[in-house]
Formats: structure tokens, sequence, C-alpha cells
């Protein structure tokens, strides 16, 4: 017989359905709780995850699917479940309740509301009985229900300090105080002009791990913000020290266990400070800021390994993380067969059994990967596959004698690692595999939208940006109404769409501002790689909305949340960095990328966020490295390539390809058709003013409003940029 099924088993996030059978009498967030909870005077025990969190897992198999914790819960609260990745806009105002209370923020979040929906208590996750210090799950419940019954002033007092601590800490800082205007965003950003990147730097390298790479110790995230600035810094202003910096951490994610290197893609963090354990979910926007950053790498460094890993990156998204419409995936879980990582590590018989009758494959494979019988993970005796040894070292080690160390002896180790490769890959697949959250995010693959199509010019992969393109359409027919962007596609149709109206289209409920800004961001980016300027009206059309829905004149910035969206206890700014770039420094660098090409109107909204933002970048370019990012655009000025010619000619696509090869992370690409007005339309701002050459294209480098004369050939076109 079915178990039971809660509230939840109506929703479409795969979060939230893997809770629906849970005794727990879980309720979505929604106007039923909330007066549930107001009518019987119980407080709310929130519950936030995501569906690839282990650790999620975890507290639902020791608490949420336990009889008697269940009950309690039930008896004493009203219970709402949360989707992280559906709701960021919760997820933003309450994980900083842990935070304020002085412990670190994550996942499982669990906080403790009023019906009123202030938070009094929170923590992440909780074990079921005492342990490590940590209070039992039942513990917990028991003095938050008793504290509401019998302490209620002082519960009362506790939320309201901490909702005002959220809505003094979510805005843009204080410090940048004052009224706004183009002259005032000048002054506020020129004084850290000359520097900002210098400055910026040298807090990030005071934090740096000069042995491993990264920053910080354990645990150890990409925080690929953060590698951009260094990048920046190394390779615009010669810092040497910043260069090697971002070269050391590429090298050594891409040789840990973070790296997938049987399918590619990259984990969502390690554990430990070498890169060699890690949690094992992959995360959409992971491998795509990732994939952006190694083809910048190679773009800036010239080493084949940061191609051939952005070429594995998008190998395993299109295999894995493609929806038949063409968006991708959100993630990919962390435990199968209810163990964590049990997908992808190995043991020394595991192996054996992979490659088979084929022991110079085997060898190699065990020495390359460091495979061996005590293993490396959690003293289960497995490994978790790492570049443990370079193949010439393994090779040297398995010299037969004679021959042994000739470049035929290399070339068989290689072609045994080649097949051993292949042989465990098919193995893994064979194994029972990890669940994948198959919401399409907007926001997400808006930042690989770009990433695919950026990465696809700069390593001549039109098959990449073919897919970038496919992802948009997908996402601009189903999630796009009046420029406003919906959250997500759930089997290929807008979640919690009412159903088409006569022109077949879904209502659409809006998303959030990273969904308006990355996407927006994402239309400039296949703008630029494919010359279409449809995509300009789209990226405005877009721009037009955040703006008209989260830009506040009094808070002089982007509201994460619309206008029209949801009452909540707070309205915050998303202004700091997490895994994924900030909201409010995504919008700003949408309107100043606008700005630059298509009309100048979009950029009082850029300086004005920016003004706001700067004095805290310059203190905190750790929370806000890439605020830091945009106002270095903003204080540099753009590089802006302005080729004129036949549209789809070779010779306007040499000169466009030449600079998609060079790492400007502040490049604008445009082509101007003189047989096409609506090309010079699209980007009126830097068309005016170029004329053609008969018979020929030309490409004109533009360094603010300075413009460089015209060159006709790749190699002019390059040492312009050089």
């Amino acid at each position: 017989m079915a178990s039971p099924t809660n509230r939840l088993a109506s929703e479409s996030s795969p979060y939230l359905l893997q809770h629906a059978h849970n005794p727990v009498a879980w309720y979505p967030w929604g106007a039923e709780a909330l007066e549930l909870a107001r009518r019987e005077d119980k407080p709310i025990l929130l519950s936030i995850g995501y569906a690839a969190c282990h650790w999620c897992h975890v507290m639902e198999r020791e608490s949420f699917e336990d009889e008697a914790i269940a009950r309690r819960m039930n008896e004493l609260f009203v219970n709402i479940k949360v989707d992280r990745e559906e709701r960021p806009d919760l997820d933003h105002i309450y994980q900083l309740v842990v935070q304020l209370m002085g412990r670190s923020g994550g996942w499982p979040l669990t906080v403790f509301l009023t019906p009123d929906q202030r938070p009094f208590f929170a923590g992440t996750y909780f074990p079921p009985r005492d342990k490590h210090g940590m209070p039992g799950f039942p513990k917990v419940l028991d003095a938050v229900a008793d504290a509401y019954r019998n302490r209620r002033g002082d519960v009362e007092l506790q939320a309201k300090e901490i909702t005002q601590a959220i809505e003094r800490v979510q805005r843009a800082p204080a410090s940048a105080a004052g009224p706004a205007s183009a002259a005032g965003a000048a002054s506020a950003v020129e004084p850290a002009s000359s520097d900002l990147l210098q400055r910026a730097s040298r807090q990030l390298l005071a934090r740096f791990d000069n042995r491993h790479g990264g920053i910080g110790t354990r645990p150890k995230f990409p925080n690929t913000m953060s590698l951009d600035v260094l990048l920046r810094r190394g390779v615009l202003e010669g810092d040497r020290v910043a260069a090697e910096s971002v070269e050391l951490t590429l090298d050594r994610m891409r040789d840990g266990g973070i790296w997938d290197h049987l399918r590619g893609g990259f984990h969502r963090y390690s554990t430990d400070e070498r890169w060699l354990v890690p949690h094992f979910e992959k995360m959409l926007y992971d491998n795509a800021l990732l994939l952006r950053l190694y083809a910048d790498g190679f773009r800036a460094f010239k080493k084949p390994i940061y191609a051939e890993t952005a070429r594995e990156i998008v190998g395993y998204l299109l295999a894995e993380m493609r929806a038949p419409e063409g968006g991708f995936y959100a993630s990919q879980d962390a435990d199968s067969e209810g163990s964590e990582g049990k997908f992808f590590v190995w043991t020394l018989d595991q192996l054996r059994a992979a490659v088979g009758e084929d022991p110079l494959a085997y060898d190699v494979a065990r020495l390359v990967f460091g495979v061996t019988e005590e293993g490396n993970f959690e003293h289960t005796g497995a490994t978790v596959l790492s570049q443990h040894r370079t193949l010439e070292q393994a090779a040297a080690i398995l010299d037969a004698g004679p021959g042994g160390g000739s470049a035929a002896h290399l070339e068989r180790c290689r072609e045994a690692l080649a097949r051993a490769r292949v042989k465990m890959l098919a193995a893994r697949e064979a194994r029972p595999r990890p669940a994948r959250d198959d919401k399409v995010l907007a926001s997400w693959n808006g930042l690989l939208i770009g990433a695919l199509a950026d990465a696809g010019r700069a390593m001549d992969e039109p098959a990449w940006v073919d897919a970038a393109a496919r992802a948009f359409a997908a996402l601009e027919q189903k999630l796009v109404r009046g420029g406003r962007v919906g959250r997500y596609l759930k089997d290929g149709a807008p979640a919690g769409a009412k159903a088409a109206g006569g022109d077949g289209a879904a209502d659409v409920r809006p998303g959030f501002l990273d969904d308006q800004a990355y996407l927006g961001n994402a239309a400039l980016d296949l703008y630029e790689v494919t010359s279409d300027p449809r995509y300009v009206g789209v990226a405005r059309a877009i721009a037009d909305a955040m703006i008209a829905h989260h830009w506040d004149d009094a808070a002089r910035g982007f509201f994460f949340t619309p206008d029209d969206g949801d009452a909540l206890i707070a309205r915050t700014q998303d202004i700091y960095d997490q895994a994924a770039p900030s909201a409010t420094s995504m919008a700003a660098l949408l309107c100043l990328r606008l700005a630059e090409i298509a009309d100048e109107r979009y950029l009082p909204p850029a300086e004005r966020q920016l003004e706001a933002l700067a004095p805290a970048a310059v203190e905190n370019p750790f929370g806000l490295s890439q605020t830091v990012c945009v106002l270095d655009r903003l204080a540099r000025g753009s590089v802006t390539v302005v080729v004129v010619g036949e549209a789809g000619s070779s010779a306007s696509g040499e000169l466009a390809r030449e600079a998609f090869k060079a790492y400007l992370p502040n490049r604008a690409v445009v082509l101007v058709d003189p047989a096409r007005p609506e090309t010079a339309a699209a980007a009126q701002v830097v068309a005016e003013g170029k004329p053609a050459r008969p018979g020929s294209a030309v490409a004109y480098v533009c360094r603010g409003r300075t413009c460089s004369a015209p060159v006709t050939t790749p190699a002019e076109l390059k040492a312009l940029l050089g």
C-alpha cells in the first residue's frame, strides 16, 4: 500500500516532491499555511533545502521520516517546506537569521517563525538525538514550543530585533549615502578606479592558499568571481602573483577530486584544502561559471588543458543535463543507494572488473587516478579519483626495461589510460544513478547560455553557440512575457503557470532579479557571438521590465523581489556574491552593457547602483567580487570592437573571431552590416561614424569614446587589442 501523502504531492519542485510522503504534515509556502498558523496561533517551522543537498537527505531520513518526531512537529507547529531554488527570496531572508545568531548558514535551513513570518530561532541540520555538542531535534522542538507558549514576550522581542537586523543587513551599505547622480557616481567610483583591482587583489591574496590554490582552507569552494578579479588584475595590470594564483587554482581544481575525471564537470566544493574529496552534487551554476573561467584561462595562459577542461564540462552538460526542449537541468544529486558519493568512487576490485583483461590499462589507471587498497574516502576502502600522478610519472613507474622509457612506451600508456577511462565510464553508467533535479531555472540557464556562447566563440565550437541559442529560445518562448522572466520550467512548462489563454501562452509568474539580470546578459552574449540584433531587443525588454519592477529610487538600487511579489517581512537587495554572482551586480552589468552599445538611458541605473556598492566592494572584495568586476568595467571603460561589413561573410567573421580569441573581460563585439539598417539601430551608440570599406570588412576598436582607425586584417586587429 502506498504511503500517505501530504500537501507537497501536488507541487512541481523535485525537492518538495521528495518530502511528499513524509509523515510530517508539510505545507508549501503560501496563504493556506500562513493563515492556519495565524488562526491556531502556532509557530511556523520553516525547512529550506534543495534536491541535491546531502545533509537535507540525512535530516529527512533521521527526523522527517520518523513517526514520533513527525507527530511532535505536527502537534506543535505549522510545518512549511521550501525549495531554495524555487523561492530564493525566502532563502535570502531566513539564511540571515542563522548568521545573525553567530552560526554558519547552509542547508538544510531550519527556522522558527511567528505566525506573521518573523523569525525568532534558527539552525541548520539537527540530529535526531544529542550528538557532537548539538541538541537533538526533538529537544529543539520542545524548547521552541515551550518558549512560544510560556515566554511569548521574549519571543516577540527576539523576532522584532532579528527582523530589524535583516532589513539593515540586506540593503546597500549606508556608507554610500547621499543623492545619486551621474557626477555622484563618478565621484564614488573614480577614487578607487586607478587602484581598484590592486586593492581588491591584495585582500584576496591575503586569504589565498599558495600551496593548493583557491581561497581559504576547508571546506574550499571555487569562488569563481574572486578568481575573476585576480585574473583581471594579473592580465590587465601585469600582476604576476595574481596571474599565477589563478593559474595554480585552475591546475589544482582540474587535478583534484572536485573534478569528475571520467565524465567531466565539477562537483560543488571540496571538503579539504587539497580539492581531493568533494561534496559530490553537481550544480549547473558552478559548471556555467567554471566553463567561462576556464575559457578565459585558456585565452590568458594558452594552456591546452584549460580548453580540454572547458570541452569536457560542455560534454558533461550536453550528455547529462540538457532537457528535451533545450534548457538545462538544475543539479545532480550527491547521493545514490542512500550513500554520498557511491556513484563516483572506486575500489581496486571495481577498477579491475571494469577494465577486464587489460593489465596495462589497469595499472596506468590505478597509478594516475590514485586508486589504492586503503582508499581515500571516509575509511570505506574506496577512492575518489584525482590526478594523483601524471601520465609520464605512471609510465616511468611501469617502465618494463629495454625501450620502457621510450616515446613508444609513453604512447602505449596514453592509449591504455584512454581505454581505461572509456571502460570505467561504461561501468559507472551501469551503477544506480544519483537523482537529478529537473527544474530548468531561468537564472542558472542564463549563466550557462552566456558561458556556452562566449566559450564557443573562443574555442571555435559553433555547436556550443547553437546549444546556447536553443536553450535561450526555449526560455524566451515559455518564460518571458513582456520582458518579465519567470522562475523555471518543469517538464517543459512554466512552473505554477495558469492554463494557456487564447494566444496559447501560459500565464507565467514573474521570477526574481537574478532571472532578469542573468538572462538579459545572456541575450547580449548571444548578440555578440551571432550578430543577430534581435537579441538586443530582447535584452532591452528584459532590462526595461527589470527597472520597472525591481528598481527603487529611495533605495538607490535594485530589489531582489519585484514590486508586485509576495509580501514578506523584508524586501531585500541581493548585494553579496554567494556561489553565483550577486543579482544587483549582474543587473548593473546588464544596464551598463546596454548603455555602451544600444542606449545611454540605461547608464544612470548602473551608475547609481554601483555608486551605492562601491565603498563596500572596496572594503570587502571577497563578498562583492562581481561588483568589483563591474566597477572595473565602468571605471576602465569597455573595449568595443565594431566590425563593419556584410553579415555572414568570411571577412567579417575572421575579424570577429579575432576579437573573441583575446582575453578582454570588458569586451563588446558589434557587427554593423550597411545593407541591414537594423544592425546599426541595435548598436546605435557605437555604430555612428564608422564607414564601411567597399568590398571588404573593417574593424574599429573603441575604448570609451575614443576609436581607432579602421583595420582590415585579423593581424592588425590582434595588434590593436594587445
